[in-house]
């Protein structure tokens, strides 16, 4: 495991489809946001930012809020203001691992799995189930030129992180379909 591993909650968007505001949805009485939380503390993440959203109720959940630099950009910019914050707050080469405040079953195994894909070739490990690519959760090595990038592809319109794919060398990693299941839908919930 590394230090300066930091984790990163994807707490923005509009949750058109769940009716209200998914990071505050409560399973078992515990905020969505929380429980992936939890799960990315329990994976070594020191510290666990909450990456758009309503900042005062997820700073009341212990969250670190950081407002979201492209709010209405999608899950890219998320990334591109978790990066930037990641390297503001633990510097270049610190691991962030980047998660939706909306999985339904965070594991901590999951997310290890994904930090120990990392090594000095490979500078981003994304889920693979069932043959094709996911990108939440992910894990990556930060530094300012990527954030850059990144926050490039974001000013020039890309919004969905599979754009990302185009930057270099991202390793895939076979999760199974559970570690990567999201609530969209109050259906969906757990």
């Amino acid at each position: 495991m590394t230090t300066g591993l930091v984790g990163a909650v994807l707490c923005g968007g509009s949750s058109r489809r769940m009716g209200r505001d998914k990071a505050l949805v409560e399973v078992d009485g515990v905020p969505l946001a929380a429980r992936v939380a939890a799960a990315l503390g329990a994976a070594g993440c020191r510290r666990v930012l909450a990456v758009g959203g309503d900042a005062s109720a997820l700073g009341a959940l212990g969250l670190e809020p950081v407002a979201d630099r492209w709010p209405g950009e999608g899950p890219l910019g998320g990334l591109a203001t978790a990066m930037a914050a990641t390297v503001d707050r633990a510097g270049e080469g610190a691991v962030l691992v980047l998660a939706p405040c909306d999985l339904v079953a965070p594991a901590a195994g999951s997310l290890v799995e994904l930090v120990e894909a990392l090594d000095e070739t490979v500078g981003a490990a994304h889920p693979v189930v069932d043959g094709r690519a996911q990108w939440l959760p992910s894990a990556w090595r930060v530094g300012t030129a990527l954030a850059a990038e990144v926050a490039g592809l974001v000013d020039g319109g890309a919004r969905r992180l599979d754009a990302v794919a185009a930057l270099g060398a991202a390793r895939a990693v076979v999760l199974t379909r559970e570690a990567v299941a999201d609530a969209d839908t109050p259906a969906e919930l757990p």
